[in-house]
């Protein structure tokens, strides 16, 4: 049967595993109010590879991902979702695993010609005068990161290729594979982006030098937020622009978000790509939302809304492939 958006009855996943199990579950708190103020049927459901109980109730038309990291954002349950044919918001499994892997998405991102930092992949068998021995040669200050980590986990910024190069192995032993990226110092800048458009430009300044989890989550006051600080409108397009590119390019849907560098010589360097951005109160997404006149109600709405039209369209031409 076709049901109009406002007879969806809409259940908000979140919690999954891992390190940003407790920031999931505030983004889908978030969700799950904003829909409810909107006048949607809704319902907020912890899941987890162990309990996917929800997943089974057929009275949910859509899915409303609200998870981080680990099983929700690296493509893994929305492989499940696609396999049993359910609709839900966000990007698909096989644009989530690339966006979530950071060297994966490097290389799409090199691929359509968008700027990066110069990176060292770290091998299993590096030592680590070996490994300082490369770092010399790539830059004077390093970001070493884990590959399939969110919320800036394990993120570390050094200044000596020694200290880069220990830090490299602990970060290896501790996450698995990771790079070590070039320091590109600058402004560091955050596209959102909702139903391909692009939102207002966000300036993070943090404190501590680096925008990580504890500024993220821990420590509120250390961060500022800034709007309208880039005085070229041409520029803000052009990041703008990039944002799109990269989101496109890569197969996203509905919602992300572009991280930027912006160097002293207005170079825009593309970071990373986030195919579920946080909706806690501080979030960046639907701050940006704010600021273009969307709150957080509407907002939510919206992303449903676009989830369910294209999988009403995906569900249309299956049908018409039948012989």
């Amino acid at each position: 049967m076709k049901k109009d958006i406002s007879q969806l009855k809409i259940a908000v996943l979140a919690g999954g595993i891992g390190s940003e199990r407790e920031i999931s579950q505030q983004s889908g708190q978030t969700i799950y109010d904003a829909l409810l103020e909107d006048g949607a049927v809704v319902v907020l459901s912890d899941i987890t590879p162990d309990d996917m109980e929800i997943l089974d109730d057929p009275s949910i038309d859509v899915f409303f991902l609200a998870l981080h990291g680990e099983f929700g954002e690296d493509g893994e349950l929305q492989a499940i979702l696609e396999e049993r044919k359910l609709c839900f918001t966000g990007t698909g499994s096989e644009a989530s695993r690339t966006a979530f892997d950071k060297l994966l998405s490097k290389q799409a991102f090199f691929h359509t010609h968008l700027p990066i930092a110069k990176h060292l992949i770290v091998q299993a068998d590096d030592t680590q005068s070996d490994l300082a021995n490369h770092l010399k040669k790539l830059a004077s200050k390093f970001v070493i990161k884990p590959l399939r980590q969110g919320s800036s986990v394990g993120i570390k910024i050094v200044d000596d290729a020694e200290v880069a190069a220990a830090k490299a192995i602990e970060c290896f032993s501790t996450y698995g594979d990771c790079m070590v990226e070039e320091f590109i110092s600058g402004q560091e800048l955050t596209v959102g982006i909702v139903n391909d458009k692009a939102l207002p430009i966000i300036e993070i300044r943090s404190q501590t030098g680096f925008y990580d989890y504890d500024a993220k989550y821990a420590d509120e006051a250390a961060t500022e937020y800034l709007f309208d600080t880039l005085e070229d409108p041409v520029l803000a397009a052009t990041i703008q622009t990039m944002a799109l590119t990269c989101f496109h390019d890569l197969g996203c849907r509905h919602l992300g978000r572009v991280d930027f560098i912006l160097t002293e010589g207005r170079v825009p360097y593309i970071l990373e790509i986030n195919t579920l951005p946080g909706f806690t109160s501080h979030s960046l997404l639907p701050m940006a939302a704010a600021k273009a006149g969307v709150a957080a109600p509407a907002l939510c709405r919206q992303i449903a809304e676009a989830a369910w039209k294209d999988y009403q369209s995906e569900i249309s031409n299956f049908k018409s492939e039948i012989p």
